[in-house]
């Protein structure tokens, strides 16, 4: 039962009853420390700070809710049991108000005592984990963690900071790679929902035919297969946050029921008529430019419109090369932690190639290049040999108006998308799964891009 804490305080105005429980209790493994009345109980519980009291609801001097008080004014994490007789029930009920966490009633055995103490030791555990995983997550999933000293960077964890406090709809452009999620996580637990549920859609991996019954849900025999009751995404994410990444890709049919669920906020399962409150803060990515989608009538603009009360536009990492060591740095400790590697740093060789590169799948390529040359790192130092061809072979940064010509934004769009392409083929030896993985984009898109802007692959 220590799992609980070590150290237990017993308040009992009942001399037989009080020697029985600390015998009873030493036995389980506490160290225990009795008292005849409320007022030893608070001077004892001074000098010791137990982690849990087992107190008598009426004593002389000093009774167990006045004795409860003190005890949580001087440490409210304090586990604290309440002993009472049938006849003062209700103010035991009282007593949990203020703060303890469950009382037994007179007469009990021995045995019935350390099982309810037992159960309260394990609820206390169990609430603790939970605190602590949720520190861990929102920890994890702070905007600290999204690394950057250019200016350009600075603006967009203002703008975190900013919209954190509200409930306004988000939406993060960014091209693939550039840690649109990390933005809409941070969004999500730098707010008032964050200890409530975080839900990411991945919209351009869901078959139309499927996206429905994934965000409304479905009940029992909606359709073949529907064997039991489905909750959707929109139903899991209630009183948090719903992430729609690369929402550019919902086709046009189910873009009007998405908008009709955000206006009305409603939704309806399939397989039924009865409507279900949903309240889901909205964050979207896409990497499309959705105006231009808009004016190709691929895109609703008054879906538009409704996602995009706030704008965090992200810049390829082509254009803060300064931020390049630093996440270079964190990835490396990160990736040395995680397989217990002694590595210290990059040669200037290899931060040099670094800089020279342009990067077309920003901070995810980054990171997938530095998880691979610790793997394949053999000494204290990266070099240059631990870097893929493409890298080490010096590829020179080309960002759209540094050295290029000016040319139409269309062509220039066009002309980032083959460099892109190529590269990440290039990374992944020309697997196309993994090539689409690097670039954040559906397999389906990919090959898609690669017929249209006559790519040529092996």
């Amino acid at each position: 039962m220590k799992i609980c804490g070590h150290r237990l305080l017993i308040v009992e105005d009942e001399p037989l009853l009080r020697i029985t429980m600390a015998d009873a209790l030493r036995n389980e493994g506490w160290a225990v420390d009795v008292a005849e009345d409320g007022v030893k109980g608070a001077a004892l519980f001074e000098q010791h700070q137990h982690d849990l009291v087992l107190s008598d609801l009426v004593m002389p001097r000093l009774g167990g809710i006045e004795l409860l008080k003190r005890i949580k004014a001087l440490s409210p994490d304090t586990t604290v049991v309440i002993i009472t007789a049938h006849g003062t029930v209700d103010r035991a009920v009282e007593a949990m108000r203020e703060g303890a966490v469950d009382f037994i009633a007179k007469p009990f055995s021995m045995a019935q005592l350390v099982v309810r103490l037992s159960n309260v030791c394990s609820v206390r555990v169990l609430r603790e984990q939970n605190v602590r995983l949720q520190a861990q997550l929102e920890q994890r999933h702070s905007f600290a963690n999204i690394i950057g000293k250019s200016q350009v960077m600075q603006e967009v964890f203002e703008l975190i900071r900013l919209v954190g406090d509200s409930d306004a709809s988000v939406i993060v452009h960014g091209e693939s790679g550039t840690g649109k999620e990390m933005v809409a996580s941070a969004i999500h637990f730098n707010s008032a929902r964050r200890a409530k549920p975080y839900v990411r859609v991945s919209c351009a991996s869901l078959p139309e035919s499927l996206i429905e019954s994934e965000l409304f849900g479905y009940e029992k025999g909606a359709f073949t297969g529907a064997s039991e009751r489905r909750i959707g995404r929109f139903e899991a994410a209630s009183s948090g946050t719903l992430f729609l990444d690369e929402i550019g890709e919902l086709p046009l049919t189910f873009q009007v029921k998405l908008l009709r669920v955000l206006q009305e906020r409603q939704i309806e399962r399939l397989g039924s008529n009865r409507p279900i409150d949903v309240d889901a803060r909205i964050v979207s990515a896409s990497v499309r430019s959705l105006e231009e989608e808009i004016r190709q009538g691929r895109f609703r603009e008054d879906l538009y419109f409704r996602v995009n009360t706030v704008a965090i536009d992200l810049p390829p990492l082509r254009e803060r090369r300064e931020d390049i060591p630093l996440l270079a740095e964190a990835f490396l400790r990160e990736f040395a932690a995680d397989r217990r590697r002694d590595i210290e740093g990059f040669s200037d060789e290899v931060i040099d190639r670094f800089e020279m590169y342009p990067w077309p799948g920003n901070v995810r390529e980054l990171r997938n290049v530095i998880e691979r040359a610790v793997l394949f790192c053999r000494g204290q130092e990266v070099t240059v040999d631990e870097l893929p061809p493409n890298i080490r072979g010096g590829v020179q940064a080309s960002a759209v108006g540094e050295t290029s010509p000016v040319m139409p934004m269309h062509d220039a769009v066009e002309r980032a998308e083959v460099d892109a392409i190529r590269a990440a083929l290039s990374a992944t030896q020309g697997r196309r799964a993994d090539a689409a993985e690097l670039l954040g984009i559906s397999r389906k898109t990919l090959w898609e891009k690669i017929k249209h802007l006559e790519i040529a692959v092996d």
